[in-house]
């Protein structure tokens, strides 16, 4: 994985590198003070994950990302900053942020926060490139996922569990989908919720609105996850890797009353997201 550092203070982007590189995390392929050069920088290089610091002269962090996004939309931004107001970081998130890390430097979070970043760019990776194979049609061996139903199932329970929702009625609805999506290699891609939930049940909208709730109540937790402790494991974990981050946001907006809305869950990407996860 290539990262970039942009932040005015030097010693900063000394403990990055020395933290992603002799950690194993990646390799960091440019530096820079500053923001304006760092933009010119990231138009000709190929980055994967920018570590911005909030707070800079000439262009702040939130600005530079919103530039820096213009050149590469598929860039994966970190910031970092002394800022600890609830409202700033909210807004950082708002503006494309996939995580949040504070001053001073803390090895130890920094090296969580990166591992989980990096992972969860490697699952959305893995994800299209599934849905590419889902899309020319080819077909998987039957026999390697009854092979692995041990391995996933406790790992999907699990998931049910730390998103709240292991107790809904939806959630063994939830785990008779997956396990059927994995042993018929289902791409459900080009097949309705309703469609997928009647082949188990005469009264199929039942089931799909036992779903949903499930699916629902999860996000609704993660958000208040969230709006207590934006570091929490769970809340980085499931946001991004499960869930539209932005609707995860819009939910927060929603608990804290600034938004009539509530966060919309699409429920086929939702449990495509869940068999890719529980697989890797």
């Amino acid at each position: 994985m290539k990262f970039y550092l942009v932040d005015d203070d030097k010693n900063i982007r000394k403990i990055l590198k020395l933290i992603i590189e002799e950690r194993g995390i990646g390799e960091v392929i440019g530096s820079y003070g500053n923001p304006e050069d760092a933009l010119e920088d990231l138009s000709v290089i190929n980055a994967d994950i920018v570590i911005v610091d909030l707070l800079m002269p000439n262009i702040d962090g939130i600005t530079f990302i919103k530039k820096a996004s213009e050149i590469n939309k598929n860039l994966i931004f970190v910031m970092i900053s002394q800022v600890s107001s609830k409202d700033m970081i909210s807004d950082a998130y708002e503006n494309g942020i996939e995580f949040y890390i504070q001053k001073p430097i803390n090895s130890v979070e920094v090296e969580s926060v990166l591992k989980k970043v990096k992972d969860s760019l490697t699952l959305k990776r893995t994800i299209a490139t599934v849905q590419n194979l889902f899309n020319t049609n080819l077909n998987f061996n039957d026999s390697s996922s009854s092979q692995s139903e041990k391995k996933w199932l406790p790992k999907l329970k699990t998931v049910l569990q730390k998103l709240g929702i292991i107790g809904e009625i939806g959630s063994k609805d939830i785990i008779t989908l997956i396990e059927y999506i994995i042993e018929k290699n289902q791409d459900i891609e080009n097949i309705t919720l309703h469609d997928l939930c009647y082949k188990f049940t005469d009264n199929p909208k039942s089931m799909e609105q036992r779903i949903r709730r499930a699916a629902n109540t999860g996000m609704i937790n993660l958000a208040n996850l969230g709006i207590e402790d934006y570091s929490n494991d769970v809340f980085l974990e499931y946001s991004t890797n499960l869930y539209n981050f932005e609707q995860v946001r819009k939910e927060m907006d929603y608990i804290r009353g600034k938004s009539s809305k509530h966060g919309n869950v699409k429920i086929r990407n939702f449990l495509n997201s869940l068999v890719l996860y529980i697989q890797s």
